[in-house]
C-alpha cells in the first residue's frame, strides 16, 4: 500500500469521533436515502468557486463510503490543479490524462490509497486540452467500465464557473453535489450555478454547506 498521507483534511481517518466526520457520516445518508431509487454510482463534487472545500469534502465522503465495505473509486478530474495524490497518495504522472490519450489501460491507472477499499486515480501529466479529453467518448468509456468495478465513483472537479470542465463531468455523471462555503454564496452567483447545471442536464442532489461552524469543518446536504 503506498504511505500513509499525514493530511489533516482527512477528517474520516484521523478522527472518526470528530463533529466533522459524523457530518460527512450524515451526507453519506443523506446521499444514499437521495439516491436509492434512482441507480446513482457517479457523482461529480464541485463548487462555484476555489476554496470552498470541494475537494476536502470529495476525499472524507469517498472515505466515508469505504469505511461501510463499499468499492469507492476517487477520480481527480481538476486536470489544471490536481492534488488528490497529495493526500491519498499515488503516482500523480500516471492517471487519467494517461488513459483519455489512449497511453494506458484502465488498470494501469486505478491505483490503491491507504484506506482500504478507496481506489483513487489520480489526473495524470498536464496537458493543454483538459475540457476536450473530459468531454471524449473515452471518458464516457471510462466511467462505463468503473460502474462495472465499483460501488461508488465520486469525482473532484475545477469550480464550476470559472472552467467548462465541471459542467462536462456533471453531464456525464449519474449526480452532481454542489459545495459552498457557508454564508459565501450569493444570490446572484446561486442563480448562475443554478442555470449552468440546468443547462448541463445535470441531476443535482443537493447542496453541501460547508464550514457552518468556525469549531470545526462540518459539511450537510440541503436538496
Amino acid at each position: 500500500m503506498p504511505k500513509q498521507a499525514t493530511s489533516a483534511d482527512i477528517f474520516m481517518q484521523i478522527n472518526p469521533d470528530s463533529a466533522a466526520s459524523e457530518a460527512f457520516r450524515s451526507l453519506r445518508f443523506n446521499i444514499e436515502a437521495a439516491a436509492i431509487d434512482h441507480g446513482v454510482k457517479t457523482i461529480t463534487v464541485t463548487s462555484s468557486g476555489h476554496g470552498e472545500g470541494k475537494t476536502t469534502t470529495a476525499i472524507n465522503l469517498a472515505v466515508a463510503y469505504a469505511q461501510i465495505g463499499k468499492r469507492v473509486v476517487l477520480i481527480d478530474a481538476d486536470l489544471r490543479k490536481p492534488s488528490i495524490h497529495l493526500t491519498l497518495g499515488g503516482d500523480a504522472g500516471r492517471g487519467l490524462t494517461n488513459y483519455l490519450l489512449n497511453d494506458s489501460a484502465v488498470d494501469g491507472i486505478i491505483q490503491d490509497s491507504y484506506v482500504d477499499q478507496l481506489s483513487v486515480i489520480p489526473a495524470g501529466l498536464m496537458q493543454p486540452n483538459p475540457s476536450e479529453l473530459l468531454a471524449s467518448s473515452r471518458m464516457s468509456l471510462l466511467l462505463d467500465e468503473l460502474r462495472e468495478r465499483f460501488d461508488i465513483i465520486f469525482i473532484d472537479t475545477p469550480p464550476l464557473l470559472t472552467l467548462t470542465d465541471a459542467k462536462i463531468m456533471s453531464a456525464k455523471s449519474d449526480g452532481v453535489l454542489l459545495v459552498i462555503e457557508h454564508g459565501k454564496l450569493k444570490r446572484i452567483v446561486a442563480k448562475k450555478v443554478k442555470e449552468e447545471l440546468e443547462l448541463a442536464k445535470a441531476n443535482l442532489l443537493g447542496i453541501v454547506m460547508n464550514q457552518i461552524s468556525s469549531r470545526d469543518a462540518g459539511a450537510y446536504l440541503y436538496q
